[in-house]
């Protein structure tokens, strides 16, 4: 496994961490076995389906309501991966509640965004193959930017001012890939974190 791990790299957002290689070869494609045999769900936002496909474990994320609501366990053939992650991150693996498996079609896209309130750090990995990840702040026609390539098995933690303060979007994908992403949720009053469940 490389293990190039690098902090505040040069040019990018403060906040963002990159790990050039997470997992091997074959830990990659025993995972692409696995997800090649799921049932993906089509992914709406504003009534509008994308050409991107997810799972939802542990917490559900609605993109038509903008709301977190339980979702089902993270199932076992994600724990290795989870755990990996959560060293990646320096976080415990029971803090991160979500995983979300993506699917994305050549030609999938993400416009730009943050990622979702009810979530804190987020750790991303990339499969089968690479994409553009770009960041952007400021306004309109003064636009900040910055890109990075993430190849497959590479991991990014997004915190910080990347997390907070920089949008991020990824441009029309040249072939199949998959990305899981592991997200702790923002604490709250009580100290623990939850979805909401209105």
């Amino acid at each position: 496994m490389v293990t190039a791990d690098l902090f505040g790299e040069p040019g990018l957002p403060e906040g963002f961490r990159f790990m050039a290689e997470l997992l091997d070869v074959p830990e990659e494609a025993a995972l692409l076995d696995i997800f090649r045999g799921l049932e993906f769900d089509e992914m709406r936002m504003r009534g509008v389906v994308a050409r991107r496909r997810v799972l939802h474990y542990g917490v559900h994320y609605s993109f038509e309501t903008f709301r977190a609501t339980p979702g089902p366990p993270i199932p076992d053939f994600l724990l290795p991966l989870r755990e990996r992650a959560a060293a990646f991150g320096h976080v415990e693996a029971d803090a991160l509640r979500e995983a979300l498996i993506t699917e994305y079609q050549p030609g999938a896209t993400i416009g730009w965004h943050r990622d979702a309130a009810p979530f804190d750090r987020v750790i991303g990995i990339s499969l089968a193959s690479a994409c553009r990840f770009r960041f952007r702040r400021g306004k309109v026609r003064a636009w900040e930017t910055r890109e990075i390539v993430l190849p497959p098995r590479s991991a990014y933690l997004l915190d910080g001012s990347a997390r907070r303060e920089w949008e991020h979007s990824i441009p029309a994908v040249k072939d199949l890939r998959y990305s899981v992403t592991f997200r702790t949720l923002r604490q709250h009053g009580s100290g623990r974190a939850q979805p909401d469940r209105r």
